[in-house]
């Protein structure tokens, strides 16, 4: 029994390993991917607006990777708000060249990542986790 807990042990740790040298490299690649972003605004001359959202991008990337450091889980609700931003941007750059149908697909996409946003945080203040459901989901 000792033996099958060291191999669990181990494996657990070796998961986490695997896990911290992944974010570590999101974490690298992000600010080298927000680094040619600023050389570039800088070597321009200008900062646009599609610039910015980038910027925003990364930076709740930055911020993903920070909160699952600092807590061991990911909120669900921070892809969701990255990709809405994205949406944006993507919105925002190509909206000439869209026809009428694609801006109100993009458009509906926001919109019901918005609204998956609100479902989960009203589900998280409705109907929180109890003590034995987090044990549970600490331990995964």
């Amino acid at each position: 029994m000792a033996e099958k807990q060291g191999v669990r042990r181990l494996g657990q740790q070796a998961v986490g390993v695997v896990e911290d040298i992944g974010l570590f490299i999101i974490l690298l690649a992000t600010i080298v991917a927000a680094g040619q972003e600023i050389w570039h605004m800088v070597e321009s001359g200008t900062v646009r607006l599609a610039d910015l959202l980038l910027m925003f991008i990364y930076l709740e990337v930055v911020a993903m990777v920070a909160s699952y450091w600092n807590s061991g889980q990911l909120p669900v609700r921070m892809p969701l708000y990255i990709g809405m931003v994205a949406l944006a941007r993507y919105l925002i750059l190509d909206m000439k060249a869209m026809d009428g149908w694609r801006i109100l697909a993009v458009a509906g996409a926001v919109l019901v990542l918005g609204l998956a946003v609100l479902v989960i945080r009203y589900g998280h203040l409705r109907f929180p986790y109890g003590a034995t459901d987090q044990k549970v989901i600490d331990k995964k």
